[in-house]
């Protein structure tokens, strides 16, 4: 199997390490607070290359690039620590391929055109507190009455609903008693605007006292039939295709190997039996462990990519990169604070992050719930 690119590959990893080295923020460090103005800057020069939305057809107002470019793109940006790729991760990972497959012309000209520029704000309802991770049991009912659904119902881990403008939100137009044939039948997709009246926002603090997640509750919230993404009872179809781009995992394998380079050099400064523990012969056996597991994430990349290159779309197989990147920063975070001994109990950076971890990993579905999706869709083994 041959890994290397083509001279017009490489030619664009040039570019695009021409563009960080003339153009990425002296200042910017991703794990602290963010200057406004500087990601304004860095944003506005994106997109007059047309990198936000790189690899979107250039008739939706994408840049148009190839599968490959938009990998090397994504792979340098990460190795550099260079600032996101537009300002709306949700809205440019889900909402907007999911606008360009599925949406009407009417919504691709209103929401486009914001996510590419950076003016958006997206957030996602999916999971509930009842149902969890496990989508196709949703509760969330939305009844249309004339041309409005009526929408009431909570989403529960709701990422940054208290700063989005607007939500992708899957909702049940049809009970699971009138589509026995399928529990995944019966779904529909919304796009709804936050300020929307009977829309209400919970926050949820993670161990660390940050708030990110919240639970959303929705009460007679009236939403335009025009809102509705895709045909009614498609909903799962919208959603499944918008979760496998997020799973793809194109440059998460080059943010790991970042947070591995991170961890060595704590180790190189913390002490075990009077010698840096990085000379640790149980230490130095997880670092190679974590560099395997790396490995094997991007291989599993690579594959997908491959998938993607010959007009497949990923699909269950997205699910053992999940399962691996999240117990790999699990683990990763326990050996950190493991290396920081006492002083793991004093608040830094290292610290916050172990222990946001444990929040983060729920993000896109559970641990266990990726485990029987590889088991039931890719073993053939029976439903738990």
């Amino acid at each position: 199997m041959d890994f290397n690119f083509g001279p017009e590959e490489e030619s664009f990893r040039a570019e695009v390490r021409k563009f960080i080295a003339e153009n990425k923020p002296e200042k910017f460090d991703a794990y602290s607070g963010r200057d406004q103005a500087v990601l304004d800057t860095w944003n506005r020069k994106l997109a007059e290359k047309h990198w936000i939305g790189f690899a979107w057809p250039k008739e939706e107002g994408g840049g148009g690039g190839s599968l490959l470019e938009q990998f090397i793109l994504k792979e340098e940006m990460s190795a550099a620590k260079a600032p996101p790729l537009g300002s709306d991760f949700m809205g440019l990972q889900w909402v907007g391929p999911a606008l360009i497959r599925h949406g009407t012309e009417e919504q691709k000209q209103r929401f486009l055109p914001d996510l590419l520029n950076a003016r958006s704000s997206w957030c996602t309802g999916y999971s509930e507190p009842d149902t969890g991770s496990d989508l196709a049991s949703i509760t969330t009912r939305a009844v249309l009455e004339d041309d409005h659904y009526v929408v009431n119902g909570s989403k529960i881990w709701t990422t940054a609903a208290h700063v989005s403008e607007n939500i992708f939100l899957l909702v049940r137009t049809t009970t699971e008693d009138e589509t026995r044939e399928s529990r995944y039948g019966g779904m529909t997709c919304l796009l709804v605007p936050m300020d929307t009246p009977g829309i209400e926002v919970r926050p949820i603090r993670s161990l660390v006292g940050h708030h990110s997640f919240n639970q959303t509750f929705f009460n007679d919230v009236r939403v335009p039939l025009e809102n509705r993404l895709g045909a009614e009872g498609e909903g799962w179809r919208v959603v499944m295709g918008a979760l496998a781009n997020e799973r793809s995992g194109i440059s998460e394998s080059t943010s790991k190997e970042r947070e591995l380079e991170a961890l060595k050099e704590l180790a190189r400064g913390a002490c075990k039996n009077g010698r840096p523990a990085l000379e640790d012969s149980l230490v130095r056996g997880q670092i190679a462990g974590f560099e395997t597991r790396i490995s094997a994430m991007r291989l599993n990349g690579m594959r997908y990519l491959t998938r993607q290159l010959n007009g497949q779309h990923p699909s269950s197989e997205t699910s053992v990169n999940k399962v691996i990147s999240n117990q790999l920063a699990l683990d990763m975070a326990d050996l950190a604070m493991t290396l920081l001994g006492s002083k793991g109990q004093l608040a830094g950076a290292t610290q916050f992050q172990s222990l946001a971890m444990h929040g983060s990993v729920i993000g896109g579905g559970a641990p266990n719930i990726q485990r029987n999706i590889i088991a039931e869709r890719i073993l053939g083994l029976p439903k738990d």
